[in-house]
């Protein structure tokens, strides 16, 4: 029995969770609504304010699901009850960020500003305070979007290794490396 897939799913309060006959589920609270389709194979059932997840056979393909898709609506009744909120930090010299709207104004030491267009599921602020670094902060209801937004945002300048120079989350430790040592004579 798969660890996750047999863990409940508790619903908050104010927060409403249907199924429908095509198997999609769909997840209503006060920040908004999530809808994902789930695999035909997979049993929804909601009990006394609980989401059950079950698998019909102990095959390799109905095991891998049973706790992807509990996985993903649990993630989907935490986003529209709290959302998800990640902050990243730009390091280096000359690094800034701005935003107008959806659209992330970067400058990262390229030889022009990187002008990054956001979904509209996803809410962002950018705040660059004298003396430290600038950050970035991503909300959304969506945990996977706001992940690929936010993996795409840290590839535009991954942190190298040496002075940590990059975007990186807040909080992320970097392991750095030893730089060139002194010529010895």
């Amino acid at each position: 029995m798969s660890r996750i897939g047999k863990l409940l799913i508790n619903i908050p309060t104010k927060v409403e969770v249907s199924v429908s006959p095509e198997n999609i589920v769909t997840v209503k609270g006060p920040l908004g609504t999530l809808s994902r389709e789930v695999n035909k194979d997979i049993v929804i059932k909601i009990e006394d304010g609980k989401v059950h997840v079950e698998r019909p056979t102990d095959e390799k393909n109905h095991r891998a699901m049973h706790g992807l898709y509990r996985a993903l609506i649990n993630n989907m009744v935490i986003g529209v009850s709290e959302g998800y909120t990640i902050k990243q930090e730009l390091v280096g010299v000359g690094y800034k960020a701005t935003n107008t709207g959806q659209i992330l104004e970067l400058a990262l030491g390229y030889s022009h500003e990187i002008h990054f267009q956001l979904p509209d599921e996803i809410k962002v602020e950018t705040v660059t305070e004298r003396r430290s670094n600038p950050i970035i902060t991503l909300k959304s209801i969506d945990k996977e979007l706001i992940g690929k937004v936010a993996a795409k945002i840290r590839s535009l300048r991954k942190p190298e290794p040496y002075k940590g120079k990059g975007i990186k989350f807040v909080g992320e430790v970097l392991r750095k490396k030893a730089g060139k040592a002194a010529g010895v004579k």
